[in-house]
């Protein structure tokens, strides 16, 4: 069986302007209503209605009732990894302007990418990682922890083995569209980054940007940075 028709059907439905403003609103993880996916689409709730059952339809969103509202997120993280490779190809090839100013500076230092951290941070995150022997590839070019990693996030008090135990890969690596570099996807990017929040070396606002406390940068660059000792 051929796969061109299939990718094209749903290249086809991220090309549309709204459809992918809706696909990259979602890719903080939250669950967005049909009202508020309109404004973001810059559409009337009719026709963002009309976009999200396409979009459901096809696989890549998933819908849950609450009340008299229907509340959309994206399927799974493999929608929000694909999102971003093509966001860093349509800025490599020229296609995407960039433009520079406060709003897109902390977009590019830190940020969401579904449930794990992506920009500068994500990637310095996982090149000390990898630097330190705490990450490593397969002979079939999977990502997995080593011996030494586990020992790491150990100390960190992060809980490998509920992790594992999930469908999800443990360590995915998730090229970064601003970097154009790899961060750490996968159950362990998403507990590592529920860990920084909770201790509140970052802080959320609305939206995808992420932003440092005084406190989470010290403790960020000791235990991630290269050129810094665990």
């Amino acid at each position: 069986m051929k796969d061109g028709p299939v990718i094209a059907s749903v290249a086809a439905l991220i090309g549309d302007p709204a459809r992918a403003n809706i696909l990259t609103a979602l890719m903080d993880g939250r669950a967005l209503t049909v009202s508020e996916l309109a404004g973001v689409a810059g559409v009337t709730v009719q026709t963002a209605s009309g976009h999200l059952t396409k979009l459901s339809e096809a696989g890549l969103l998933t819908a849950e009732k609450q009340g008299r509202h229907r509340y959309f997120r994206l399927s799974g993280a493999d929608v929000a990894q694909v999102l971003e490779a093509l966001m860093g190809l349509a800025q490599r090839t020229g296609a995407v302007r960039v433009r520079t100013g406060p709003k897109d500076a902390a977009l590019r230092e830190a940020r969401i990418c579904y449930d794990h951290l992506a920009g500068e941070a994500g990637v310095t995150l996982f090149n000390g990682l990898t630097a330190r022997n705490y990450l490593e590839h397969s002979e079939q070019d999977a990502l997995q922890l080593t011996s030494e990693g586990r020992e790491f996030f150990h100390t960190l008090g992060l809980e490998l083995k509920p992790l594992e135990g999930k469908r999800r890969p443990l360590c995915l690596h998730c090229l970064d569209w601003s970097e154009r570099r790899h961060h750490l996807g996968g159950a362990l990017g998403a507990a590592v980054l529920d860990m920084m929040l909770e201790r509140n070396w970052l802080r959320r606002e609305q939206g995808r940007a992420l932003y440092f406390t005084a406190q989470g940068r010290q403790e960020f660059d000791r235990r991630f940075c290269c050129n810094e000792a665990a």
